[in-house]
């Protein structure tokens, strides 16, 4: 049996992406008898080694504790199931959109947004441009995963996991639906993870976006996830309409400005600068500790020769490159236990002696 793509995606919009219109892959592959090239990219995500990661991940609280609240991978799964109803609703190709949602956040660093501010400080002090989990999330299916060769996504699905966030704006609409359901979903499961942890109250959030969008999460998803249809629908572009884009940036705004700022106070934002820090300074000192890489064994020697300074442009772009994919793609407790064994003293055993 062979797949009939053409009369599989028959009944998309004009606007939607098709797999026989897709811009390819790096790698020409031959096609899959069974799934559409975009069905074949939401496999490889779903199966890589950064996808599993994320279970371990920050979304808002640092290693919490409870076992309800969101972890990366969680919130990743939310944004797809939600991209995924808003896509259908409009009529656009669902797989490519699932795709994208469940690649989009594989360059987040551990520790949340503590995080992701942590290792561009540091990048920015090395007088490099910077650390943007999007690019990151990029250059993870691009060429860091599948041991350095990439996963060969296609064009389309690379282009909006790279533009979910940031200034560009994704090339597809089903990019686009992606772009604005990642907010859907964070601003509304932080604040039901803030109200769970008693960082905040109910009564503490905005009581306009409340009134129009509904009291729980759920009301508030429902009502986001139907006005980005109504307003979208026969449309060029993917927005909200303005009353609900309005409530939605007010929250976001309390988020950003009071749930996110408490959250690191609670968990020690100058702690996890620390650690990243450290772990980002030892390895420039000893590359040879770092895990042994394609690109590595492409030309990077790993001695500690290589670096002419921490402080200035003379440091290796290649081995910069090589700590960030590495820090970038630890875990929480990787990172915690990799900080402790490289700068806690280890306890001697005095067995035997007197």
């Amino acid at each position: 049996m062979v797949l009939d793509v053409e009369a599989f995606e028959s009944g998309l919009s004009v606007g939607a992406a098709r797999s026989r219109s897709s811009r390819g892959r790096a790698l020409p592959e031959e096609p899959c008898r069974l799934r559409t090239e975009y069905q074949r990219d939401r496999d490889r995500i779903l199966h890589c080694k950064a996808f599993r990661r994320l279970k371990h991940k920050t979304q808002v609280f640092i290693a919490p504790e409870g076992d309800h609240y969101r972890t990366r991978l969680t919130h990743t799964l939310e944004v797809a199931g939600i991209a995924r109803a808003v896509a259908r609703g409009l009529r656009l190709n669902e797989d490519l959109t699932e795709a994208i949602a469940l690649g989009h956040d594989l360059g987040h660093t551990p520790f949340g947004h503590a995080g992701e501010d942590a290792l561009d400080s540091v990048l920015r002090e090395l007088g490099y441009s910077g650390f943007r989990h999007n690019e990151q999330s990029a250059r993870v299916v691009e060429c860091v995963e599948n041991d350095g060769r990439g996963l060969n996504l296609t064009w389309e699905v690379r282009d909006g996991i790279a533009r979910h966030t940031g200034t560009h704006v994704p090339s597809t609409l089903e990019g686009c639906v992606v772009r604005a359901c990642d907010r859907v979903a964070y601003v509304n499961h932080d604040l039901d993870d803030a109200i769970r942890s008693g960082l905040i109250t109910p009564a503490d959030i905005p009581r306009g976006p409340v009134e129009l969008l509904g009291g729980t999460g759920s009301e508030r998803i429902d009502y986001l996830a139907h006005d980005l249809v109504d307003t979208s629908h026969g449309r060029a572009m993917i927005e909200q309409g303005p009353e609900a884009a309005a409530a939605m940036n007010d929250l976001r705004d309390f988020l950003f400005h009071t749930v996110y700022t408490r959250a690191v106070e609670v968990s020690g934002e100058d702690k996890v600068r620390l650690l990243l820090r450290g772990l980002f300074h030892h390895f420039l000192s000893h590359p040879e500790h770092l895990p042994a890489t394609p690109e590595a064994a492409a030309g990077h020697t790993g001695s500690p020769e290589t670096v002419a300074s921490v402080a200035t442009l003379a440091v290796d772009e290649a081995l910069v490159q090589r700590i960030t994919d590495h820090i970038a793609g630890m875990t929480d407790r990787f990172a915690m236990r990799l900080y402790f064994d490289i700068f806690v003293p280890r306890s001697w055993s005095m067995q035997g002696r007197s």
